[in-house]
Parts: C-alpha cells; sequence; structure tokens
C-alpha cells in the first residue's frame, strides 16, 4: 500500500471547548456516512471527535443500514431489537463527544421530508444523527431472506427495484431515489457553510481490500449525492483493510478513539445484545488511515426547497 496515498488523521492535543447548537449555523460541515452504527467509531476515529469538538463545525452522522444481520425488527431471543441496540450504541458515542467539554443538554427529533421520503433527524449539541434503517446485506451483499434479499448492493446492480427501511419508514425506487434522498439531507444540512467534508469508507480496492458491500455501496451513495459539489473535500477511509496496517495514533488520539469505541459497546450492551470488544479493540482500535481530496471553492447556499418539519 502506497503511503502517498494514506495520511494519518491529525487531533488537537486539546479538546476545543464550547460546541455550538447543531442548527445555529456553522462554517464548516463534516458528514460521516456509515454502512453500520458502529463504523465511524472504529475507521473514522480520532476524526470524528475532532470534528464533534469543534466548536465553529456541525458533524452530521448518517448511517444507512440497520445493521440487523437479518433479523430485520427481530430480538434474536433478548430483551430488545438488534438494530435499535446499535443505535443506542451510536447514540451514546455522539453525546459523549459532544458532552467532552459541558454538561449534557437535551436532544431535539424532528421528521423531515427528504425528496419525498419522511426521515427521522436526531440533533444533539452541534451533531445530527440520521439512521436510515435499510436492510444489511450481508458479508456478501445480497441480503437476507428474512428481509427479502433487499440491500444496497441489490439496489445498485438493479437485482432489486425497492429498497424499503426494516421499519417501512420509507421505500426507495432504484438508486436514483436513494442518492437523491441523501444528496436532499446534505444539501439542509450544510445550509450557508462555506466548508463541507464527506467522510467515507475508502473505494479503491487496491488501498481498502475485501471490504464490506454495506460500507462500500453507502461510500458509493455519499459520493453520487455529492458529485455536485467541487467545493466539498472528500475524506476516504480505510475500513476492514486497516487490521492489517500498523497502529499509526499517538497514545493521547488512541484513548480518544477507543474511549468512544467503549461507549459505543456499553450502549450496545445497555441494550441487553453482545459485542466483541477484544477482537475489535485488537483488529482495528489505533489505526486511522485516510486519503483527501480537496475541494475547489467555498460551498454556495442551496436552494433546495423542503417540506416543513414535524416535531415530535
Amino acid at each position: 500500500m502506497g503511503k502517498a496515498l494514506l495520511k494519518l488523521a491529525l487531533c488537537a492535543a486539546a479538546l476545543l471547548p464550547g460546541a455550538a447548537l447543531a442548527d445555529q449555523g456553522a462554517e464548516k460541515v463534516s458528514f460521516y456516512f456509515a454502512g453500520h452504527e458502529d463504523d465511524w467509531q472504529l475507521f473514522m476515529n480520532p476524526s470524528a471527535f475532532q470534528d464533534v469538538n469543534n466548536p465553529k463545525a456541525k458533524t452530521v452522522f448518517i448511517h444507512m443500514t440497520a445493521g440487523d444481520v437479518g433479523l430485520g425488527l427481530g430480538n434474536g431471543g433478548r430483551r430488545h431489537p438488534l438494530y435499535l441496540a446499535r443505535e443506542n450504541g451510536a447514540d451514546t458515542a455522539i453525546r459523549f463527544m459532544a458532552d467532552a467539554t459541558g454538561v449534557p443538554s437535551a436532544k431535539t427529533t424532528q421528521v423531515k421530508d427528504f425528496n419525498g421520503h419522511r426521515l427521522t433527524r436526531q440533533a444533539y449539541r452541534n451533531t445530527v444523527s440520521y439512521y436510515l434503517r435499510l436492510p444489511d446485506g450481508g458479508p456478501d451483499g445480497t441480503g437476507y431472506l428474512s428481509t427479502g434479499k433487499q440491500s444496497l448492493q441489490q439496489l445498485v446492480t438493479a437485482k432489486v427495484e425497492l429498497l424499503s427501511a426494516i421499519d417501512q419508514s420509507a421505500t426507495y425506487h432504484g438508486w436514483g431515489d436513494l442518492v437523491g434522498t441523501i444528496r436532499a439531507i446534505v444539501d439542509f444540512e450544510r445550509e450557508r457553510a462555506p466548508q463541507v467534508q464527506i467522510n467515507v469508507p475508502e473505494l479503491d480496492a487496491a488501498i481498502n481490500p475485501n471490504d464490506h458491500p454495506d460500507h462500500l455501496f453507502t461510500a458509493q451513495a455519499a459520493l453520487d449525492a455529492s458529485r455536485t459539489l467541487p467545493c466539498a473535500r472528500r475524506v476516504h477511509f480505510v475500513d476492514y483493510a486497516s487490521s492489517r496496517l500498523p497502529e499509526n495514533l499517538d497514545g493521547q488520539q488512541r484513548d480518544m478513539e477507543s474511549a468512544v469505541f467503549a461507549v459505543t459497546v456499553s450502549g450496545i450492551l445497555a441494550l441487553d445484545h453482545q459485542v466483541f470488544w477484544h477482537k475489535y479493540d485488537k483488529a482495528f482500535v489505533g489505526r486511522n488511515y485516510f486519503r483527501v481530496e480537496e475541494g475547489k471553492g467555498s460551498c454556495s447556499r442551496p436552494t433546495l426547497e423542503l417540506t416543513a418539519s414535524a416535531k415530535r
């Protein structure tokens, strides 16, 4: 693997205090696209921690699949559905980062219309989270029989015409519909910010071989959606392949990454589901590899108008 293609994420020596509220505007909006609810913690940290603790930034986490391993809304014999446990892990980690220099705040939940689909938007301090809850594609990307053999891979290759969230909150009619929905979210969240950053898994198989199909097609959807944003800075992270690379974080950076992952695990355990702390800690923590494509110019204000949201 060429060293020129990889850059170490350099974190600030100290966390930046005073995070602004997510809806008060920001100089930078950074989007983290994750195939599953624990991906950005393992592969995009401490980069995400640094963004969340930038008082001039808003950080948006878009979780594409439910990570349900074919259970759909099922609980696999535990007390709570697996997808909710995984979401709780991500939520707990996001609050942990956002509250690193302050006291806990209140979360705002809204339902908004994006490209004809009503999605739930969660805002906490200077962070925003979306959970699209699309069916997990499994290791081969073809999906599970129990969830209709639906997956991101099946949709992009036109093996299926429709892709429905496991809770039926939205149905996407083809790849273009899903990409258009992601683009609507990006345009809404970036508002007037002159800097936009798109964080995705690396698609180059020479750099990031044998990655999970859900990771790869999440990246493809995000890049397709942002194709007309030449201003955006694109950061491509090595995912599973990072386990075969040496640790490259210093002590403080490793502590930040490990802490966020530990909090994620505690959120999953709190809803009675198994985790594999030792396996993932040994394989991925301490590593943060990525390459960067710099954007061109400042981002202009989006013109997309969205249906008024319904608070709940």
